[in-house]
């Protein structure tokens, strides 16, 4: 049976390894060397009730995580947060994401947000197309402003400001 629940720490070591998955195999991050369990312990802990921590998970196993992130420690930016969104290779493209994401967004909504943003690098049509059937809107283009595999990469800014009437 699948459950999304927030993330604990005895969690922290699934959600490493899924992320380093991604920063050795995919352009879904720019970090470039995978992390440590003691500097996801500080990130872990950089989340609060205003910005959650999720895991999917399968029986006793995590499939994927979600996290909305403090975009910026100025003040005015109190009710942005950044998304991420992150699922085991195996489990992609059967829905997983979408559930996650929808619960992420809930969380976001119910916490008081306004604006989520995502970033999202070039040649990554399906997130961009999920996070499209979610209401996010293309605001712009950072041209080549990453290098991985060595390669210049675009990142494409998508937003999701929520309304009043509570839809996601």
């Amino acid at each position: 049976m699948e459950i999304i629940r927030k993330a604990t720490i005895t969690d922290l070591e699934t959600i490493t390894e899924i992320y380093n998955d991604a920063i050795i195999n995919t352009v879904a991050t720019f970090d470039t060397q995978p992390k440590t369990l003691k500097e996801q312990k500080e990130w872990f802990r950089s989340h609060d009730s205003k910005h959650p921590i999720l895991v999917l998970e399968e029986g006793p196993n995590i499939l994927g995580w979600a996290s909305l992130s403090e975009w910026s420690d100025r003040c005015a930016y109190s009710l942005t947060a950044e998304i991420s969104l992150y699922i085991k290779k195996e489990f992609r493209g059967k829905g997983f994401g979408k559930r996650l994401l929808e619960a992420i967004l809930q969380e976001g909504r119910e916490v008081g947000l306004h604006t989520v943003i995502a970033r999202i690098a070039e040649g990554n049509e399906i997130s961009v197309h999920l996070f499209e059937s979610f209401g996010f809107k293309h605001i712009g283009i950072l041209k080549e402003v990453g290098r991985k595999f060595g390669k210049l990469l675009d990142v494409h800014l998508m937003q999701k400001i929520f309304k009043d009437d509570h839809t996601l």
